[in-house]
């Protein structure tokens, strides 16, 4: 259901129905005391819980999500994610936007296994900062095409049952985040 909702979502904004390019990231969020599986610390966010793993369109709209354990590597559970996944899925995916983290061995495995090519988008003045050509600007400073995927956690944060991780089990966390995404899509569709 969720997919398909995604679908006419995306035709009504005038995109293809599947899309081409993607964003990549992840999520550290706290455990609650509810307790089972998959629960692990974060040692860079200093926090006890899971972490979930989103693939976005351009437009914010989730293709797939994954929930491990907090204590796992952003790149180990970005090949889970990829890898629960058919190989018949997002037939039109080529090019994954992500952070730093997500490259050398993942991205080469990535564009091994699927065929999707990872990009890392950087500020365009980067090189002119690092070594003094320009003065760097104070502030917080948008980079390009990874606001999308911050932007959809922000939206999936507003679900209150997303606040924390109150789950049990992975899995139903994941059918939460299809549940407030589809609720999201529903509205852009009406």
């Amino acid at each position: 259901m969720h997919d398909r909702l995604r679908e006419h979502a995306r035709e009504k904004e005038g995109r293809e129905r599947e899309p081409s390019a993607a964003v990549v990231d992840s999520q550290t969020t706290r455990a609650t005391g509810v307790g089972g599986p998959g629960r692990g610390f974060d040692a860079a966010k200093k926090t006890f819980g899971r972490k979930r793993h989103i693939l976005v369109d351009a437009s914010g709209l989730i293709l797939l999500a994954y929930i491990h354990a907090a204590s796992l590597h952003d790149t180990v559970g970005a090949r889970q994610m990829v890898e629960a996944t058919p190989m018949a899925a997002l037939p039109r995916l080529e090019l994954v936007w992500a952070d730093g983290g997500y490259t050398g061995p993942f991205a080469k495995w990535l564009e091994k296994e699927r065929g999707w090519r990872t990009e890392v988008p950087f500020h365009r003045q980067r090189q002119a900062w690092r070594y003094g050509l320009e003065e760097r600007p104070a502030g917080f400073h948008v980079l390009p095409r990874r606001w999308v995927v911050e932007r959809t956690f922000a939206w999936l944060s507003r679900s209150r049952r997303l606040a924390r991780d109150y789950e049990r089990l992975p899995e139903t966390g994941v059918a939460m985040i299809h549940a407030a995404m589809s609720r999201i899509m529903l509205r852009r569709i009406a």
